[in-house]
């Protein structure tokens, strides 16, 4: 179903009332509604859904119950839908909020997707309702997106369009980066949910894995045990930075050892002694940025390197 920009929306933009600044802490009524009627839409309507649909809306709610460690919801009469929207709409846990997101469109792009001729109360087909869930997020200033089947933190759309997204989609697409991509979607989920120490752990190792890739890719030697200044030193080595402009970049080299791995090991790469060191969330959050910028900027010069030799 197309989306539709109402009078009172255009208003609001026009006296500059959107911003993309986010919040994190609650996700509002209206919102929830519109993320009910997107599932409608596109798995089928509340009144007349057979029993794949049924089957559907049932799975994802004993699948919350269960790893809530909780029965069903208890509606005399209800039907699963019935149960799974109260349960929704009545949650105050935030993070509660995103499971019954995410895992709903987990299903909505995996199974919906793979038999969605099966779907003849649709209206909406999944990647379209994948994408307007994330244009409802950005809509109501929700710093989250659903991105690779995952629900993902975001700080800045501009950074998050521009770097973040380019690099899940990249990542994904090459098998050889498969370790990369699932450590830093790690790095992303840990981050949402506040570990941030598990958050700078897993970017490092999302770099590591990257560097080992492009060893993979080019048959360079390696040792599985290299640290990431060896793996970064081999990269310039084998010239994945064209010598002739290696002299541009001086200070890369340096920027690339003392960033992502340097963060990680001064914060939670090693035992952290007798006091416990606060992790501050905005060096998480430049940490995961700078992860993404430095995935795009190798995977770039792999592509480059390969075209040219």
């Amino acid at each position: 179903m197309a989306r539709h920009e109402l009078f009172s929306q255009r208003q609001k933009k026009l006296r500059g009332e959107t911003s993309d600044v986010y919040q994190y802490k609650s996700i509002p009524t209206n919102f929830r509604v519109q993320v009910i009627q997107i599932m409608i839409d596109t798995i089928g309507s509340i009144s007349m859904y057979g029993n794949t649909e049924r089957d559907i809306y049932k799975y994802i709610l004993k699948t919350l119950c269960k790893e809530y460690g909780q029965f069903e919801a208890s509606i005399n009469g209800a039907e699963p839908f019935s149960k799974l929207k109260n349960m929704f709409l009545c949650e105050q846990n935030t993070e509660r909020c995103l499971d019954f997101i995410e895992l709903t469109f987990q299903v909505i792009n995996g199974y919906v997707t793979e038999y969605y001729n099966y779907f003849e109360k649709s209206i909406q087909k999944p990647d379209d309702a994948i994408d307007e869930l994330n244009y409802r997020f950005k809509e109501a200033e929700i710093g989250y997106q659903f991105e690779n089947g995952e629900i993902i933190r975001i700080d800045s759309q501009i950074i998050h369009s521009d770097v973040v997204k380019p690099v899940i989609n990249l990542l994904s697409s090459n098998d050889y980066y498969n370790g990369a991509n699932e450590e830093y979607l790690s790095a992303h989920k840990h981050y949402r949910q506040k570990r941030y120490k598990e958050c700078l752990t897993d970017c490092c190792k999302s770099f590591e894995s990257m560097l080992k890739a492009i060893h993979e890719m080019n048959n360079w030697e390696y040792k599985k045990s290299d640290t990431a200044s060896k793996l970064i030193k081999s990269c310039f080595d084998n010239e994945l930075i064209p010598s002739y402009t290696q002299s541009q970049f001086t200070s890369l080299k340096t920027m690339l050892e003392s960033g992502v791995p340097t963060i990680r090991n001064n914060m939670s790469g090693h035992g952290q002694g007798i006091e416990s060191k606060e992790v501050n969330k905005e060096l998480v959050s430049y940490m995961v940025h700078l992860t993404a910028t430095n995935l795009l900027f190798l995977a770039d010069s792999q592509k480059i390197y390969q075209q040219n030799n």
